[in-house]
């Protein structure tokens, strides 16, 4: 579990100051031959967690950073992606009115009634 807090050091002190009151409690109390007690065993945990946690803070502080130019570069400016561009195609120019071909008034006439003659033969009824 990592530490939050941003000075180990008098994390590290305090705890030191603990671990001799409680290492001379002890002393006083059973004498130096005894083993350590429950809390000055936590005592001596808790100060070898703080030490390496301020150890890996020392040597994540020793590698290289990004420059500040690095850090411009990729959080300000970033690069546009290539997006493929569609071709649209040009619309078709209409041909003028000149360039058709004119029917005459008969043919005109019997293009109308060919369509009526095949209405009349079709199943289908013409909507209205």
């Amino acid at each position: 579990m990592p530490i939050r807090i941003a000075s180990l050091t008098q994390r590290i002190s305090a705890n030191g100051q603990a671990l001799h009151r409680a290492m001379q409690r002890r002393v006083e109390t059973r004498g130096a031959d005894h083993d350590p007690s429950e809390d000055e065993q936590a005592l001596i945990e808790q100060r070898r967690l703080l030490k390496e946690e301020r150890d890996k803070r020392e040597a994540k502080a020793l590698l290289p950073k990004p420059s500040a130019a690095d850090r411009l570069v990729r959080t300000h400016h970033p690069e546009a992606k290539d997006k493929p561009k569609l071709k649209k195609e040009r619309p078709q120019a209409k041909a003028s009115t000149q360039s058709k071909d004119h029917k005459s008034r008969a043919e005109k006439h019997a293009a109308k009634a060919a369509a009526l003659d095949a209405a009349r033969k079709s199943s289908k009824k013409p909507a209205k």
